[in-house]
Order: structure tokens, then C-alpha cells, then sequence
């Protein structure tokens, strides 16, 4: 036994790996058996792991952990979108979600921090604010897990898109490294994987010269500075000029194009006029729009828009040469939207607190 914390099996990169099992003076061959339990069959406890001797798996079970993320709550949608909410070590809670769809691709949209510091006014999780950096081990774990389960039914984890809960590019150095190991370790393509980012102008310039094929996305979501800062606080430090000069300049680093994501509001940035902004702003540009049907919040009184209404900001765009697609609404029914669960969660947990006491993180 140790008093040293436990090492998180997740956090270790393939090298640090076979190095902690030869520190144990452990043949090669029992570190491959521990990774396919971990990374092919998702096993959540050492005593699954039937082909080790038993002095191994209690030493793995005092000196190691499978990954810091416990089940809090999952629910399933009738489009047999999965949405998890995971409880971390020190309590904190986040959201990752796995969405199947009908061409065989199994996506999995999943968290960087817990909370948010952007603040953007639509969205459930910029609502609860910021409360820390997710670990580079903690990212990985949550693609890594749905990977080994969708192996186990001889399928596969085909993308991963950093959506969820959290700026990916606040908690930048985390996230590359997590990316890399997504690559690496559970042979994600690299123009399988999209990171999602309100706009932070700095990291965009870097990543472009990451040398990553890495599809980049971009919440736009208002084409004029002074809507854009209503919704988006941060297009106050960096306004829209700024941040479509960076677009170009990844453009031209990555030869790759830019997706620009549109939340749909009803009334408010659905209408003709706002499509013709915004296909003036992003006309030449190499890129595409995706417009996403709101997803409401119970800190936002934003509606989604019709379907005739978004089919005109369709039209619109692509007369400006902008390609744009409606983005398909999914898991609806089990608040899949970023930060709705734990959002959802929390507020029964306060509801009950008075009668029962239960913890509020």
C-alpha cells in the first residue's frame, strides 16, 4: 500500500505505461493485457480482469484508478442519443454524449471544463459559470470510454467533437494534448475530430500552426458586433473583424475550411435580413454554416425557428455562395443540449434539499 494518489491509468500516455509496469518488474505482455481491458472492453473494475494474477490486480487497486469519472445520471433519447453526466473527483459534474447516426457514424460530443467562463446568454452551461479546467486524462477518458463500449458491439467511436461543456480553447494545452491522444490511441482521423471555440482569436492563430488536420468550428451566431456582443461577451475583446481575419489565416495555414455554427432564435437571428448579413460577412471564405434550431433554457426566452423559416436562411446564404445545412435536432427529449443535464440535475437536487438533505455541487 501507498500513500501516494492513486495513478490515473487514463492520464498515462502509451509510453508512461509500459514504463510503470516494467518499474513493477511486470513482463510487456501483462501491461498489453490491462490496456485492451481498459481501452477495448471499458471494464470498470480491476477484478474484471480475469487474466491477471491476483497480486497484480490488488496492486492496481491500491496504487492506480480506472479514470476520475463516476456515473451520475444517463438517459437515453427515442433517437438513441446517450447523454452522460459524470461526477469527477473533487464533485464537480459534466456532460459528454454519444449521437448514432443512420450511416453508420457514432459521434461523441464531449466537455473541456466543468462550467464555462464565456457566458455566452443562450447557453445552459455559460449560465452556471466557470468552475475549473478539465484534466487532458479527464477529456480523454470520456471519448475513451464510449470508444471501448461501441467496440464491444463491434462498432466503432468514428468522431469526437469538443461541444459540450466548456471553451476548448480556454483549457488549450489540455485539449491538444487529449486530441493527440484521441489520434494516437484510439485511431480517431484527425478530420474526424472538431473543436468548437466562441471565438478566442490567440488560440485560433496557434492552432493553426499546429500542423493538425483538426476540423475547426466556430459559434458565431450574430454577424454584427453589437449583436454578437449581446449574446457572446467575448466578441467584445475580440469583435467579429478580428475574428474572421483569424478564420482566414487558418484557412489559408490548413487548406482546411471553417464551420461557422448559428443558433436559430426564432425572431431574433433567423430572419431574412440577418441572413444576408451574415452572407455578406463570410462571403469567399472557405467555409460552411451550420445552423442549429434552438435549444431552449430555462435562463434564456429564445424560441427555435420553424422549418420554412430556416429553410429561407438556407436559400439565402447559398445565393451569397455560403453552403449551409439545418443541423438535425437531436436527444430533445433528454436535455442532450450543452449543460441541460446537469443543469436539470442540480435543480431537483436544490428542490429536494430542504426534505432530504442532498448534496448540491
Amino acid at each position: 500500500m501507498t500513500d501516494a494518489a492513486p495513478i490515473d491509468l487514463y492520464s498515462l500516455t502509451p509510453d508512461a505505461w509500459t514504463s510503470m509496469f516494467t518499474e513493477w518488474g511486470e513482463p510487456t505482455y501483462r501491461s498489453e493485457q490491462v490496456r485492451k481491458w481498459v481501452y477495448e472492453r471499458g471494464v470498470t473494475s480491476f477484478s474484471e480482469m480475469t487474466n491477471l494474477p491476483k497480486a497484480l490486480r490488488m496492486r492496481l487497486e491500491s496504487e492506480t484508478t480506472l479514470g476520475t469519472l463516476r456515473l451520475s445520471t444517463e438517459r437515453e433519447s427515442n433517437d438513441g442519443t446517450v447523454k452522460r453526466l459524470w461526477r469527477l473527483s473533487d464533485g464537480q459534474l459534466v456532460e459528454s454524449v454519444l449521437m448514432p447516426y443512420q450511416d453508420g457514424r457514432r459521434t461523441a460530443c464531449i466537455s473541456s471544463q466543468a462550467g464555462c467562463a464565456m457566458g455566452c446568454v443562450f447557453c445552459a452551461t455559460g449560465q452556471m459559470g466557470f468552475a475549473r479546467h478539465l484534466s487532458a486524462g479527464e477529456i480523454f477518458q470520456q471519448a475513451a470510454v464510449f470508444a471501448a463500449e461501441l467496440r464491444e458491439r463491434n462498432e466503432r467511436l468514428s468522431n469526437v467533437v469538443l461541444m459540450g461543456m466548456g471553451e476548448p480553447f480556454h483549457n488549450y494545452d489540455a485539449v491538444l494534448v487529449a486530441i493527440r491522444r484521441m489520434m494516437a490511441e484510439l485511431g480517431i482521423g484527425a478530420r474526424h475530430i472538431t473543436v468548437s471555440t466562441v471565438g478566442l482569436v490567440p488560440q485560433i492563430k496557434q492552432f493553426a500552426k499546429e500542423g493538425l488536420q483538426v476540423k475547426l468550428a466556430i459559434s458565431l451566431h450574430a454577424a454584427t458586433d453589437k449583436a454578437r456582443g449581446a449574446l457572446i461577451p467575448v466578441n467584445k475583446k475580440w469583435p467579429i473583424a478580428e475574428l474572421i481575419a483569424a478564420c482566414r489565416e487558418y484557412v489559408d495555414a490548413t487548406g482546411r475550411r471553417v464551420s461557422f455554427e448559428w443558433a436559430l432564435i426564432a425572431g431574433q437571428t433567423d430572419t431574412d435580413s440577418e441572413a444576408h448579413v451574415l452572407g455578406r460577412l463570410l462571403r469567399g471564405l472557405r467555409c460552411h454554416v451550420n445552423l442549429i434550431p434552438l435549444n431552449p433554457t430555462g435562463g434564456f426566452d429564445g424560441m427555435p425557428s420553424e422549418v420554412p423559416q430556416a429553410a429561407s436562411f438556407v436559400h439565402i446564404l447559398e445565393s451569397h455562395g455560403v453552403p449551409a445545412t439545418v443541423r438535425v435536432r437531436r436527444g430533445i427529449d433528454i436535455e442532450a443540449g450543452c449543460g441541460q443535464l446537469k443543469s436539470d440535475v442540480i435543480k431537483k437536487q436544490r428542490q429536494a434539499a430542504p426534505e432530504t438533505s442532498a448534496p448540491i455541487d
